[in-house]
């Protein structure tokens, strides 16, 4: 039998006939007048080398029949499959958004899609959205979601193990584990040059509106807003725990106007989103943001300089610490970038008398 010449020019795309479905990879082999398994090979990832003749008719089939490939063929074929896995806590919340945007910008430059999919901070959740992932064969799994120690946990540990097993890479936002490289955000260091410039406004005191006790993100900003707010003798009175929501902002607010705010105390939240929550409360009681009752939040989000009275916070450069999350999946030699973050002092956050005494 006398084999084609590769050299030789490409062969007329022979059209398939009229098919009622989605075309086939059978469909896209008989037009481009190649077997099945040449065909399988060029369009779905196959490290066999296939003439450059014969992948162009595939490929030239393909469009024309309106061929999609087949991801999960294309994870048998190489192993993986060209997707990311990004898991957050709420989709709703603009901190996850931002992140997500430079998970995606990193994608892009590589030629591979995202999927999100939402934990809601439940361990037993998140375990269970790892284990249907592996079976998808992802490239890499970006976890970026803070919550609570769990028993659950060590479900969740299992199925990073058994992803690493397989060769995939998993990213976790915060310090890197056995399975996992890490992408940490200074979340204690910021808060605390936050809690330094707030008494150095001259804010002596503090009603902070936080996370249960035992959540990683809130527990280090707490913490470091202590720090920094007691250099110049600032005191943090009272702590409400919630969550990350706007809605639970607003409840913690209510129910510290309802045990008695002074004028002039401060109201440290963990996150813009909290915060925002927050001054929706003190607008509700008729009471004045700023120099009654000031307001700082973590992160700054885009809506922190939109809202009335801008406000204060400690900028975060969200999307790139998705796009660093993104990098530590694909390069092999990854070393952690530079994530800086900054107090963003706005209209919420007034000069005391007290700063303005001692100027």
């Amino acid at each position: 039998m006398t084999r084609p010449d590769p050299s030789a020019p490409p062969a007329p795309t022979r059209r398939a006939p009229e098919t009622t479905g989605l075309p086939t990879l059978e469909d896209v082999a008989r037009a481009a007048g190649v077997s099945l398994a040449t065909a399988s090979r060029v369009l779905n990832g196959s490290t066999r080398k296939v003439a450059d003749s014969y992948r162009e008719r595939v490929e030239r089939a393909a469009a024309e029949l309106g061929y999609s490939t087949n991801v999960s063929a294309q994870a048998i074929a190489r192993g993986t499959s060209p997707v990311i896995a990004l898991l957050v806590a709420d989709i709703a919340d603009p901190y996850f958004g931002l992140i997500a945007s430079g998970v995606a910008r990193g994608a892009d430059e590589h030629g591979l899609i995202v999927t999100i999919s939402v934990t809601e901070r439940d361990p037993a959740r998140e375990a269970r959205t790892l284990r249907a992932l592996r079976g998808q064969r992802p490239k890499g799994l970006i976890l970026a979601a803070s919550r609570a120690a769990d028993a659950s946990e060590s479900d969740t540990r299992h199925e990073i193990a058994e992803f690493a097993r397989t060769g995939g890479r998993v990213v976790v936002l915060g310090a890197a584990g056995p399975d996992t490289r890490g992408i940490e955000i200074d979340n204690r260091g910021g808060a605390e040059m936050l809690g330094r410039q707030m008494a150095a406004l001259g804010y002596r005191r503090a009603i902070a509106l936080a996370a249960a006790d035992g959540v990683h993100t809130s527990d280090e900003r707490l913490a470091g807003f202590r720090r920094g707010f007691a250099d110049r003798d600032g005191v943090v009175d009272r702590v409400y725990r919630g969550d990350f929501r706007q809605d639970s902002g607003a409840e913690m607010m209510s129910a510290a106007l309802q045990d008695g705010v002074e004028a002039g105390t401060l109201v440290f939240a963990l996150s813009d989103v909290v915060a925002i929550g927050a001054m929706s409360a003190i607008r509700a009681a008729g009471r004045e943001i700023g120099h009654d009752i000031a307001v700082c939040g973590f992160d700054d989000v885009p809506s922190s300089s939109d809202v009335t009275p801008t406000l204060t916070t400690v900028h975060v450069p969200l999307s790139d610490v998705g796009h660093e999350a993104f990098r530590a999946v694909v390069d092999e030699d990854w070393t952690p970038g530079d994530l800086a973050l900054d107090v963003v002092v706005r209209e919420s956050t007034p000069p005391r008398p007290a700063a303005q005494e001692s100027a």
